[in-house]
């Protein structure tokens, strides 16, 4: 799909993901820029996937219950119908979507909005998750953050996965995921 570049003079959007492991702050650091956004009465809109209500059915809620309320929507084309008159488009949990999300954040970007995206960089298995490598492809700013490996300490840059039935989507917590950093992750128990 052609999409038309910025034309001079027009406000310019850009793409910014914030990446990481489970229980690293990505979606605490998703609210807090799209707070500071609502501070500065920039129109926000904010998305999640409809499978994920760990903690809430429409909120985006972090693992501290900092929350802000979204709209939970079942694929990434939804996002360009309501995304009318905004400034700001907010999306969590992105590595859940479906394979037009790139696409999508790229024209909402060509039409002046600044579109922030939380997600797992890597799955339990450490391999790249969902739409995010491409999204980190397309992003003008990447975000990494980090843990703390339960085992030892050091950052963590992996979700271990306590639970080995089951495919690369599971929803869940500290019941069945823990952040380990690469030593831990590979290697023997710590």
């Amino acid at each position: 799909m052609f999409i038309e570049p910025h034309i001079k003079g027009e406000r310019r959007g850009w793409i910014e993901v914030i990446c990481g492991s489970m229980f690293s702050g990505k979606t605490e650091e998703l609210i807090r820029r799209l707070k500071r956004a609502k501070i500065a009465h920039l129109k926000v809109e904010i998305f999640k996937p409809a499978m994920d209500t760990r903690y809430h059915e429409q909120n985006i809620v972090s693992h501290d219950e900092t929350a802000i309320q979204s709209t939970p929507i079942d694929n990434s084309q939804t996002i360009l119908l309501l995304a009318n008159e905004v400034d700001v488009i907010g999306i969590d949990e992105a590595q859940f979507f479906d394979d037009q999300l790139p696409e999508v954040c790229d024209q909402l970007a060509f039409r002046g909005i600044r579109v922030i995206i939380a997600g797992l960089d890597m799955d339990y298995s450490a391999k790249p998750f969902g739409q995010m490598p491409y999204l980190l492809a397309k992003a003008e700013y990447i975000t990494k953050l980090h843990a703390i490996c339960v085992k030892c300490g050091n950052i963590a840059n992996y979700s271990y996965r306590k639970k080995t039935t089951g495919g690369q989507i599971m929803l869940g917590e500290m019941d069945i995921y823990e952040p380990r950093c690469r030593n831990c992750y590979y290697g023997p128990e710590c």
